[in-house]
């Protein structure tokens, strides 16, 4: 039996589930996530479009570059979910989101060269300046 993951937004009116492992997990540092979520950073974890399935609700759809979509509610603004067209296959969804977010470990930073030089977060991961695929 696979793992399985659930989470959601604020509000409860989008539910989600993620089958598979949470090995792949990334702090963000890219402006764009900071200016979306308001926050210094969004921690994401990594899974195949195959292994994540909306349960309940509708996301809203924002096209925040030409290359990247993120999906939110449009009840209480939750940002919950991305996915690029710079890796398809994959969907990356907010660790913050998850019921049980602690399970969701960070294993490196990613877009470094857009971190705020005042931040100091789990400095002994490894970064990519920018991301790589």
């Amino acid at each position: 039996m696979s793992e399985t993951y659930e989470g959601g937004c604020h509000c409860g009116a989008l539910r989600y589930q993620i089958r598979g492992p949470l090995t792949d997990v990334a702090h963000c540092h890219c402006s764009v996530c900071r200016q979306v979520s308001g926050g210094l950073l969004i921690t994401w974890v990594t899974r195949p479009c195959t292994d994540f399935q909306w349960l309940s609700g509708t996301p809203q759809r924002y096209d925040s570059s030409p290359s990247c979509v993120r999906y939110f509610c449009s009840r209480c603004g939750a940002h919950v979910a991305l996915t690029t067209d710079l890796s398809p296959e994959t969907i990356d969804i907010t660790v913050t989101t998850l019921d049980n977010p602690m399970l969701a470990q960070p294993k490196r930073h990613i877009w470094t060269d857009n971190r705020l030089p005042w931040l100091h977060l789990d400095e002994h991961l490894p970064g990519e300046p920018h991301e790589t695929l």
